[in-house]
């Protein structure tokens, strides 16, 4: 693949591919368990919460496109099975395999606060390691605030 042109120097951007990938590998993690979530949450809520969980999952489903095409944009082809993902994320695949909304929430937000905390570490490696980077650095910290929201909603629902 012919590497972008787009003012940033191949380790530039290589170093910008080893922020992303990891991240595409949680949000791809974190969609998949927002969608058993929707699929398998039970109890007097049902109704309610799954379909507050079909609204994250499909924000998560876009999430993941963008991260895969920012990496693209960068000139690196996109991490896309299980197995990769499962080696990149930082997240945990397993919960407490309880069925009811509490306990899916709480895990939910968990892995919603890890990714604000990786985001944030990658913003400031971009401004410290990666002149230049404005696109990714806005991208970031837009996803940041989106992941702040979501997890602001699920931590007042567990109040």
């Amino acid at each position: 693949m012919a590497k972008a042109d787009i003012g940033l120097t191949p380790k530039q951007t290589e170093i910008l591919a080893e922020m992303l990938e990891p991240l595409l590998a949680d949000e791809f993690l974190l969609y998949l368990k927002t969608r058993n979530a929707h699929w398998n949450v039970e109890g007097p809520d049902f109704h309610t919460v799954h379909v507050y969980f079909e609204q994250l999952y499909t924000e998560l489903e876009n999430v993941v496109d963008e991260v895969a095409e920012r990496l693209r944009k960068l000139g690196h082809y996109a991490p896309a099975t299980m197995k990769q993902y499962l080696s990149l994320t930082h997240l945990s695949e397993q919960g407490d395999g309880k069925n009811d909304s509490l306990s899916y929430m709480k895990n939910l937000l968990a892995d919603h606060d890890a990714i604000i905390v990786y985001l944030r570490e990658c913003i400031v490696k971009i401004g410290n390691e990666v002149e230049f980077a404005y696109g990714t650095s806005d991208y970031l910290t837009t996803l940041m605030e989106q992941h702040e929201t979501t997890a602001w909603m699920l931590r007042s629902h567990l109040k």
